[in-house]
């Protein structure tokens, strides 16, 4: 067994503290190479000269009520190929996670992730070198409450 590698089941709770999401599930998903995150109203803009992104998200599932602004860098912009096959650019965004005790810098895609049963999809670049997944299990690492979930998006 590797060292100091975090075992994660197949759907976690995560977080993104450096663009203001306090909670998220995601679904690990070693089949996937890069991670997504559910995004709308994504729209690209200039600050200091720089590329920049931002976009709404709804973080919790089935609940349109609750919306957080972010911002982020705008790294790159890709052509990524869905679980469905169809292709479509989507940009990309460089911030950190934080999974359990865990905080490490990750690419992600911002999509319309409203179809899927995940506003988060954690990819197998973001797990490499770090990650073991135990398909049998979930929330390994834990998760909020009801009434944390709610403090959290006050």
């Amino acid at each position: 067994m590797p060292e100091n590698k975090i075992i994660l089941g197949s759907e976690e709770w995560c977080s993104f503290p450096e663009i203001g999401i306090p909670a998220i599930k995601a679904r690990v998903d070693s089949g996937a190479k890069t991670s997504a995150l559910h995004a709308i109203n994504i729209a690209p803009f200039v600050k200091d000269d720089i590329n920049w992104v931002k976009f709404d998200i709804n973080p919790i599932q089935n609940n349109l009520k609750t919306v957080i602004h972010c911002e982020a860098l705008l790294i790159d912009k890709r052509i990524v190929k869905s679980s469905s096959g169809f292709r479509e650019q989507r940009y990309v965004i460089q911030t950190n996670i934080n999974i359990g005790n865990e905080t490490w810098s990750i690419e992600m895609t911002l999509t319309n992730r409203d179809s899927m049963g995940f506003r988060m999809l954690l990819g197998r670049e973001a797990m490499s070198g770090r990650i073991l997944v135990d398909p049998e299990q979930k929330y390994l690492l834990g998760q909020p409450t009801t009434e944390n979930l709610k403090e959290l998006y006050v």
